[in-house]
């Protein structure tokens, strides 16, 4: 069985009013592509990956004109991909769902929140993905209040073989210093959503924590938008998020191996999954953002990861349609864990 993450950057924009493709010569969110070059692009990836489940971050939106579910299952109709079924959590009001595309003869997914809804008051632990987390962080001796921008969903699946088990889409991210005054005020409020953000990987790998002490099989894929050696801010906090939700120290550890590669340097090559031009600088810059970590359990089910880059691996450098689609479509490229389920 094949299972993907893929963060897409602009999905939304893609859709119209009634959740259709637009598939039109407009210009799409993404710099000097049309919406037709994108979504033709974003076409010919999904039917390479020809997987039984994706993990879409980023997806279309959904809210009173719009339908994350709806848009994506015209995008697999529109294609004749085998991954047709859409299942999405929490909405949020970023225009960047979580959601997943699944083959609904291979696999049933449905959202299966866990925890205690908490309302403003808030609550210990690991509530509900939608609520709210108190949690003192130790950083400033006051208590934080914590909420999710975009509250990971959570799967219970199951393969028409009978093997259960849960999923985990999440997207984190520390927003920018906007409005910030001058130098000391953007450090003053970057360093206060980085801490927002490592509160979320807490919450998130308490749930993880959770689902592991009871034996059960867990997957996580999804943008943690951060990682060793990313930003400075790693040396004020001490870990990363990625750190954090790998739990490579505790008694329920996550394995994803290239997060495990990158955690063991500190100068030399490492896997990127996302490329993203820096206009100040006038490069390009690739990072390790995106990840699918997984229990013992499903270590031990003959895993096989791959990120599908087109620079970097030698199938999809060979293939030109692929390699530019891989280009044209995203600045996050697709990973993706072929194991027996």
């Amino acid at each position: 069985m094949r299972i993907a993450t893929y963060n897409v950057e602009w999905f939304a924009s893609l859709f119209n009013d009634h959740d259709k493709l637009y598939d039109d010569d407009g210009w799409s969110a993404r710099w000097q592509i049309t919406r037709a070059a994108q979504t033709a692009a974003l076409g010919a990836v999904f039917t390479a990956l020809d997987a039984d489940a994706v993990m879409v971050i980023e997806a279309p939106d959904a809210g009173p004109k719009h339908s994350t579910v709806k848009a994506l299952e015209h995008f697999a109709t529109h294609f004749g991909l085998r991954a047709r079924r859409a299942v999405m959590g929490f909405a949020n009001d970023t225009q960047q769902e979580i959601a997943l595309l699944y083959d609904p003869d291979v696999m049933t997914a449905t959202h299966d929140p866990q925890g205690a809804q908490t309302g403003a008051k808030g609550a210990y632990g690991a509530p509900r993905f939608d609520s709210v987390l108190n949690i003192d962080l130790d950083i400033d001796a006051t208590e934080d209040r914590v909420v999710f921008s975009k509250p990971p969903m959570e799967l219970a699946v199951q393969t028409h073989s009978g093997f259960a088990f849960r999923m985990i889409g999440a997207h984190l991210k520390s927003k920018a210093p906007h409005g910030a005054r001058d130098d000391a005020h953007a450090m003053q409020l970057a360093i206060a959503n980085r801490r927002k953000q490592l509160a979320q990987a807490i919450w998130l790998r308490q749930r993880i924590a959770q689902h592991m002490a009871e034996g059960t099989p867990l997957m996580l894929l999804g943008d943690l938008n951060d990682g060793p050696g990313l930003d400075a801010f790693e040396n004020l906090f001490g870990r990363s998020s990625v750190e954090i939700i790998l739990g490579a120290q505790s008694d329920h550890p996550l394995y994803d191996p290239h997060a495990t590669r990158a955690l063991g340097q500190r100068i030399g090559a490492m896997p990127t999954t996302s490329r993203f031009w820096i206009r100040p600088e006038k490069r390009f810059l690739q990072a390790l953002l995106d990840y699918i970590m997984i229990t013992p359990e499903l270590r031990s089910k003959s895993p096989r990861w791959r990120i599908w880059h087109p620079l970097d691996d030698p199938e999809c450098w060979a293939n030109p349609q692929l390699r530019d689609a891989l280009v044209t479509a995203s600045d996050h490229f697709p990973v993706t864990i072929d194991i027996d389920l």
